[in-house]
C-alpha cells in the first residue's frame, strides 16, 4: 500500500503454521520463528528519477540488498506492470480499493526507543510497520542469523519487526494481517495528538503480551493527521 510517497509492503510465505496459543513474542517457538523469517516487508519513500521509481527502504524485515528496489512501471488496461531495473523481476499489480480516499500517510519515530515506524491509509485500509530495535547487518542472511543466534529469546528479537494489513471500521484500526501473526484481530487504537500534531500515540503488546502504549513523533505527513486517523480517533 502506497500514498504518492509514502509505503509500506508485506509478502507472506505459504503453508504458515498454526499460531494457536501465541499471544506474545515470547511465546514464539523456534517453527514460528523459521516461518517467519521467511517473510519479506519494507516501509519508506517513493522517489521518481523520470524513467524509474525507486521504493527507498526506510526499514526491512530482511536484511539490507546489494540493490536497490526500482524499477519501471506502466499500465496495462486496468493492470499496473512493474519490471525490475537492476534485479530481474515482472509483477502485475491490481488496484484493490475502488475510491482510495482518504489517501495519507505518516512517518514516524517512537519517542522512547528511536524506532522507526510507518502509517498509510488508502480509503478504509490501512498498513502500519515498526522497526526491530536493533537493526541487522547489510548484506547478511535473517536464517543464519537466527540459527547462530544463541538463545530462544535471541531469535524471537531477530523477527520482532511488525509489518500489519488491516482495515478501519466503527469500532476502531483492527489488523487483519501481519508479519506477527499474534498481532491479528488486535486493535491498534490510534490515538489523539499532541501539541500541534506532533505526537501520535497507538496503543500495543508488549513482548510480554501486556498491554503498553507506545508514543510515536511524526517526523513528515503525506496528506493530513486529520485525513490519516479521521474524526474521533
Amino acid at each position: 500500500m502506497q500514498t504518492p510517497s509514502l509505503f509500506v509492503d508485506l509478502r507472506q510465505p505459504a503453508s504458515r503454521p498454526s499460531f494457536a496459543g501465541v499471544n506474545c513474542l515470547r511465546d514464539l517457538g523456534r517453527a514460528h520463528v523459521d516461518w517467519l523469517a521467511r517473510q519479506e516487508g519494507f516501509a519508506g519513500e517513493i522517489l521518481w528519477d523520470g524513467r524509474h521509481v525507486e521504493w527507498q527502504r526506510r526499514f526491512d524485515f530482511q536484511p539490507k540488498s546489494a540493490f536497490p528496489d526500482a524499477g519501471k512501471l506502466w499500465f496495462e488496461g486496468d493492470v499496473m506492470m512493474e519490471e525490475g531495473r537492476d534485479v530481474p523481476y515482472l509483477e502485475q499489480w491490481r488496484r484493490a480499493v475502488a475510491s482510495p480516499q482518504p489517501c495519507a500517510g505518516a512517518a514516524l519515530r517512537e519517542a522512547a526507543t528511536g524506532q522507526a515506524g510507518m502509517i498509510v491509509r488508502a480509503g478504509d485500509l490501512f498498513m502500519y510497520a515498526r522497526a526491530r530495535l536493533t537493526g541487522l547487518p547489510p548484506l547478511s542472511d535473517l536464517r543464519q542469523l537466527i540459527a547462530a543466534a544463541p538463545a530462544l529469546g535471541d531469535k524471537q528479537d531477530l523477527v520482532d519487526c511488525e509489518i500489519s494489513f488491516g482495515s478501519i471500521g466503527a469500532d476502531g484500526w483492527r489488523i487483519e494481517q501481519s508479519s506477527l501473526p499474534f498481532k491479528e484481530r488486535r486493535f491498534i487504537r490510534s490515538r489523539s495528538t499532541e501539541r500541534g500534531d506532533a505526537v501520535l500515540r497507538t496503543q500495543d503488546l508488549g513482548d510480554d503480551g501486556k498491554r503498553m502504549q507506545r508514543r510515536w513523533e511524526v517526523i513528515r505527513v503525506e496528506g493530513t493527521l486529520m485525513e490519516l486517523l479521521g474524526t474521533g480517533t
